[in-house]
């Protein structure tokens, strides 16, 4: 019987992981509003934190000059930012990169998290 309740947890996590993946890059647009006082997503330019053009499958860390301790953090985390390393980070920035410096305490909502990676995704819009 616990493999039975164990199996069902599982076909209910995929279930969930499923129902959000893909996300919607408009609404995604609105939430990332949220995000627009330290970083762009439509530019290069870098603000307070690094701009997040084109971050899908970067490697963290590698190109912002953000304060060493941050960079630190980044690059001896070893991440490439894949959407599940998106998804953790986004939902709690300080324990996926211990010793971070974002202020951001990270999105609690799961389809917000799905549509801001999907923006990230999305080719920019003038």
């Amino acid at each position: 019987m616990l493999r039975d309740a164990s199996f069902a947890s599982i076909l209910l996590l995929a279930s969930s992981l499923v129902a959000h993946a893909g996300g919607d890059p408009a609404l995604g647009k609105k939430v990332f509003n949220r995000c627009m006082a330290c970083h762009d997503a439509a530019t290069d330019r870098d603000k307070v934190g690094p701009h997040l053009l084109g971050v899908v499958g970067r490697t963290a860390g590698t190109l912002h000059r953000l304060g060493i301790v941050a960079k630190k953090a980044l690059c001896a985390a070893g991440l490439v930012w894949d959407e599940a390393n998106l998804a953790e980070y986004l939902k709690a920035p300080k324990l996926k990169v211990p010793g971070n410096k974002m202020a951001f305490g990270g999105l609690t909502n799961d389809d917000d998290i799905a549509n801001v990676i999907a923006y990230l995704k999305a080719d920019p819009k003038p």
